[in-house]
């Protein structure tokens, strides 16, 4: 096969989902710094909200690089090889919560990454993010 289709991510979901990340944070109390990217690894939306750790912007984009490029959870990656990993690619995986893939159609179109929060506000912040791609 010479050609593959592909399903991307367009700028209306992205910042579907920005908005779903932001709105689901505000409700905890928790601000977050959220990064959104594609099949690749970049960055395709990103925001820091008012009282988010700035810190957590690095760690909101390797969460999502992540979790794009292994297409699974951040944190699925074992904790034995975590710092192996992370050393191996200079710091570019992460073996911390809060990255989740973006599965469109049985294929992995990016990744998201929350950070700020615990890892479960991380997690629960990303997930509403993808809940909102199923009304889109």
């Amino acid at each position: 096969m010479h050609f593959v289709e592909d399903v991307k991510l367009t700028h209306v979901a992205v910042m579907a989902m920005l908005d779903a990340a932001i709105h689901e944070a505000d409700a905890m109390g928790q601000p977050q710094c959220i990064a959104i990217v594609d099949a690749s690894g970049a960055l395709l939306g990103q925001i820091r909200m008012t009282g988010a750790k700035f810190l957590s912007l690095k760690s909101a984009f390797t969460k999502a690089r992540t979790a794009a490029s292994i297409r699974a959870p951040s944190d699925s990656i074992p904790e034995h090889v975590g710092l192996s990993i992370a050393a191996a690619t200079d710091g570019s995986v992460t073996r911390l919560g809060g990255g989740l893939p973006i599965v469109v159609r049985g294929q992995c179109v990016g990744g998201i990454g929350v950070g700020s929060g615990s890892p479960d506000q991380d997690k629960q912040v990303a997930q509403a993010a993808l809940n909102a791609l199923s009304g889109a």
